[in-house]
C-alpha cells in the first residue's frame, strides 16, 4: 500500500491539538457531517476554523507522510512531469517531483487516492511514495512545467519565415475569408496564442498591441504598471491585427471605425475572458485586450487591504436596511472588486441582491447579475427602475454615470433599499460634490448618502527579494511634513529584483482606503453647498484617515514603498 497508516488516532483529535478549533467547532462539524455528509476536514476549512494549511499538516500527522507547503523551492523532474497525460495530473490533482532510488516521491492532494497512484505506478513503471501538498501548489507546479515546454513570444518570431512574408503583404479587405484558411498564417497564430499564455503566467490585466511609424509593440499591464514584451516587425502588424479580430468576431474588413469584441479562452486550466477594443489610429490598428480571470477566487473583504476599525465600520454599514454606500476611485483602482467583497459578506438565502454591471466581472452564486446592453436601450438608470420591481434587499450599481442614475439610486435607498455603487472622483468628499453637480439636491444627498469610501491599488514588495532601509530626509519630504516628523526613525522597505517578481521588486497588489462617515457636521456642510476640500479638512479633523495617511502607514508595515504612495496619491500632494 502507498499510504502508511502508522497514526491511529481521528483527524478530529489530531486536528484539536494541532489547529486553532475549539471542541465546539469540532461538534459543530461532526453534526454537519452527520447531516450532509462529507469529510470532516473540508467541512471545517468551509466553517473558517482553520485553514488548507491545518488540514494537509494533520493530515500528514495521521498517515505518517511528508507535507509540503512550498513546491516552488523543491526542484521537480520536468521529464517526469511530461510523462503523465496533463489531463490525468489535473484531474487527479498530483505531480511527480523525482526518483528517490527505486521510487517515485509524488505530491497529491488527497493520499487516500490509491486508485489514481497505483494507475500513475502502472504509466511510470516504478513504485510510488506520496507526499501532501495542496491543489494550488500541484495545479501551479504542473502549469509551470508546461508553460516551460511552450515557446515563449519572442521564440515565436522566429517562425515567421521570409518565404511566408508574401501571404502578408497583401491588403486584408481584399480576402479576409483567407487568413482563416491560409497555412502561412500558423506562425502568426503561434504568435498571438503565445502573446495570450504569456500574459497569464505573468498576470497581465491588459495587452496593448500598438503600431508605430516604423514599429508594432507589445506591452503588458501587470499590478497596474506598463512594460514591453516585444516588437514584432511592422510588417507582421495586419496579420496580428486580423488574427485578434477574428477570435474577437469582428470585422477584419472594418480598419476605419473603432470595434469592441469578446474573446474566451482556457489558459493553463484558467477560464480566460477577454474584453477587446480596436481603434484607428494614425499608424493602423490599435488594440487593447482587457483579461478577466473568471477562475480567480472572490476575496473578502480583509484580503483586499481594508483592516482595523475600517473593516469594522464598513461591516456594519453593508448590514443596514437602507442607505448609499459609495466607492470611488479611478478606473483600475480596484471599486468593482471592494463592491463584490462587500457582497459576498452580506449575501445569504435571505437576502435578494440584484446587480447592474458593465461588465459582470465575477459571477456570484445566489445573486442575480445584470448586463448592462446600451445597443437595446438596457442602461444602468432603466436596469435599476427593473431591479425595484423585483423585491430587491440590496442593490448594486456597477458605475453611477449620469444624473438619471443617480437620482434613482439615491431614491431607492431612501425607499428602504441597500444601495452600493462607485463614482469616479480623487477622494471621498469629492464623491458629495459630484453628485451635486449632477443636480441632486443637497438635502437628497445629505439624508441617502451612509459613507464613502475613496481607494487606490499599491503594489505590494516581493517577499523574494524585500529588504528594508532607512529613507533619507529628502525621501520622506516627498510625501508630506507630516510623514517626516512621523516616520523619520522607521524602517522602510523596497524590493532588489528577482525573476519571480519580474525584476519589478513587487508582486501582487493591495488596497489603500479612504472612510468618510456621514454624521450631523457632515451632512451639515452638504446643506449649505460646502466645497469638497473644506468637507475633507473637517473629516480629516475628526479622525479621518486619508489616502496617503493609510498608504504611509502600509508602507512602514512593509506592505509596499514610499515610491509606491507617491505615485497613487499624487492628487494629494498637489492639494
Amino acid at each position: 500500500m502507498p499510504v502508511s497508516k502508522k497514526n491511529k488516532l481521528p483527524i478530529g483529535q489530531i486536528l484539536l491539538g494541532s489547529a486553532s478549533i475549539k471542541q465546539e467547532n469540532l461538534d459543530e462539524a461532526l453534526r454537519i457531517q452527520a447531516e450532509k455528509s462529507g469529510k470532516l476536514g473540508e467541512i471545517l476549512v468551509k466553517m473558517k476554523c482553520m485553514t488548507e494549511d491545518d488540514l494537509l499538516r494533520a493530515l500528514s500527522s495521521q498517515l505518517d507522510i511528508e507535507y509540503i507547503e512550498k513546491l516552488t523551492a523543491v526542484e521537480i523532474d520536468h521529464d517526469l512531469v511530461l510523462k503523465v497525460p496533463i489531463n490525468f495530473a489535473k484531474k487527479y490533482e498530483l505531480v511527480p517531483l523525482g526518483k528517490n532510488g527505486n521510487s517515485i516521491r509524488v505530491a497529491i492532494a488527497n493520499p487516500m487516492n490509491t486508485f489514481a497512484l497505483d494507475d500513475l505506478g502502472i504509466l511510470l513503471g516504478m513504485r510510488i511514495k506520496p507526499i501532501i501538498s495542496s491543489s494550488k501548489e500541484i495545479l501551479d507546479a504542473i502549469n509551470r512545467v508546461h508553460e516551460k515546454k511552450s515557446e515563449k513570444a519572442e521564440s515565436m518570431m522566429d517562425g515567421l519565415e521570409e518565404e511566408s512574408l508574401d501571404s502578408l503583404a497583401h491588403e486584408l479587405e481584399e480576402e479576409p475569408e483567407d487568413l482563416l484558411d491560409v497555412t502561412d498564417e500558423a506562425p502568426i497564430i503561434k504568435l498571438v496564442n503565445s502573446l495570450l499564455f504569456q500574459a497569464v503566467k505573468e498576470r497581465a490585466s491588459d495587452i496593448h498591441i500598438e503600431p508605430f511609424e516604423k514599429e508594432l509593440s507589445v506591452r503588458f499591464r501587470v499590478d497596474g504598471v506598463l512594460y514591453e514584451v516585444i516588437k514584432p516587425p511592422k510588417r507582421f502588424q495586419s496579420s496580428v491585427v486580423s488574427r485578434v479580430k477574428i477570435m474577437g468576431g469582428l470585422n477584419i474588413a472594418e480598419k476605419r471605425l473603432p470595434q469592441d469584441g469578446r474573446i474566451r479562452l482556457k489558459i493553463a486550466g484558467k477560464d480566460i475572458d477577454i474584453r477587446l477594443s480596436t481603434v484607428p489610429t494614425a499608424y493602423g490598428e490599435r488594440i487593447v485586450m482587457r483579461l478577466l480571470d473568471r477562475s480567480s477566487i472572490l476575496l473578502g473583504l480583509e484580503e483586499i487591504g481594508i483592516e482595523g476599525d475600517k473593516l469594522a465600520v464598513i461591516e456594519k454599514l453593508i448590514t443596514r436596511a437602507n442607505g448609499m454606500l459609495l466607492v470611488t476611485g479611478p478606473t483600475g483602482s480596484g471599486k468593482t472588486t471592494t463592491l463584490y467583497a462587500a457582497l459576498s459578506k452580506v449575501n445569504s438565502p435571505e437576502k435578494n441582491i440584484i446587480t447592474i454591471e458593465d461588465p459582470i466581472e465575477y459571477q456570484l452564486k445566489g445573486v442575480g447579475q445584470i448586463q448592462v446592453n446600451p445597443k437595446i436601450d438596457l442602461t444602468f438608470a432603466n436596469g435599476l427602475r427593473s431591479i425595484l420591481r423585483q423585491d430587491p434587499d440590496i442593490i448594486m450599481v456597477g458605475e453611477i454615470r449620469d444624473a438619471e442614475t443617480a437620482e434613482i439610486a439615491i431614491h431607492s435607498s431612501l425607499t428602504g433599499h441597500l444601495v452600493l455603487s462607485t463614482l469616479h472622483t480623487n477622494d471621498a468628499p469629492g464623491a458629495i460634490t459630484r453628485l451635486v453637480d449632477m443636480g441632486i439636491e443637497p438635502f437628497l444627498v445629505s439624508s441617502s448618502l451612509t459613507a464613502v469610501i475613496a481607494q487606490r491599488l499599491v503594489r505590494i514588495v516581493c517577499n523574494n527579494c524585500k529588504e528594508s532601509f532607512k529613507p533619507r530626509p529628502e525621501e520622506l519630504k516627498k510625501v508630506g511634513v507630516s510623514a517626516l516628523n512621523k516616520y523619520s526613525d522607521m524602517l522602510f522597505y523596497h524590493g532588489k529584483g528577482c525573476p519571480m517578481c519580474l525584476n519589478t521588486g513587487y508582486r501582487g497588489r493591495t488596497g489603500i482606503y479612504e472612510l468618510l462617515l456621514m454624521d450631523d457636521q457632515i451632512r451639515s456642510m452638504i446643506l449649505k453647498d460646502s466645497d469638497s476640500n473644506v468637507i475633507k479638512k473637517l473629516a480629516v479633523s475628526t479622525g479621518m484617515e486619508s489616502l496617503r495617511d493609510d498608504g504611509l502607514r502600509k508602507a512602514s508595515e512593509g506592505m509596499t514603498t514610499l515610491e509606491e504612495v507617491v505615485r497613487v496619491t499624487q492628487e494629494e500632494f498637489l492639494d
